[in-house]
């Protein structure tokens, strides 16, 4: 008996998260969103020996792109992860998922923070075992590359602009506004001459 006890695999709650860019084809009695889904519920139907049951809930975002995560099925479904609810998301592709390397990183982040793990069904990749891992580790090194390369090139960016005499940001010196059209500071003749009084009042203190 203790030995059957044992060889119980741990129940997974797995929830099924499905996205669609456009709301084109979702009036359909089966649209594409039922599509994806339905093979998550194969996928995790063939992982039942290791203990994996499907969560009846829906997570889906449909006419929703997947170059951010401001999307209410997705905010919903991370909300389960860090309350315990559920311990894998399964996805039809990692694109369903996110489009930005920088995106899943903070999305990985948070399963791990919360023992959840990540699944797609057409791509065979799982940060449960050692090669999902690998993958994510790659994924995750693109992800800080790309950071870095933003970074790089937005500071390039503005020294590039400072040598040019153009304004960089924030509000602009008393006495002067921000040209449109050059971006360089411009005299405004109104406060310039407020502020030639108030220094001419001050001096003669």
């Amino acid at each position: 008996m203790a030995k059957k006890q044992s060889d119980e695999k741990p129940i997974v709650r797995c929830a099924i998260y499905t996205r669609k860019s456009t709301e084109e084809g979702l009036e359909k009695e089966f649209n594409t969103l039922d599509a994806q889904r339905e093979s998550g519920e194969a996928y995790i139907a063939s992982q039942k020996n290791e203990g994996w049951i499907c969560l009846p809930d829906r997570y889906d975002d449909g006419g929703f792109t997947g170059g951010n995560i401001d999307r209410p099925a997705l905010q919903r479904l991370l909300e389960d992860v860090k309350a315990g609810k559920v311990g894998c998301i399964v996805t039809y592709k990692i694109d369903r998922l996110s489009r930005s390397l920088m995106d899943f990183a903070k999305i990985v982040e948070i399963l791990e923070t919360h023992n959840a793990t990540f699944v797609s069904v057409t791509q065979r990749f799982s940060t449960n075992d050692s090669m999902g891992r690998l993958t994510l580790n790659i994924l995750l090194s693109f992800a800080q590359f790309e950071r870095e390369i933003i970074s790089e090139r937005t500071r390039d960016k503005i020294a590039a602009s400072r040598r040019k005499g153009k304004w960089t940001g924030g509000t602009p010196f008393i006495g002067y506004d921000v040209d449109s059209r050059s971006g360089r500071l411009v005299i405004n003749p109104v406060e310039k001459e407020t502020q030639n009084v108030t220094n001419n009042k001050e001096n003669s203190l």
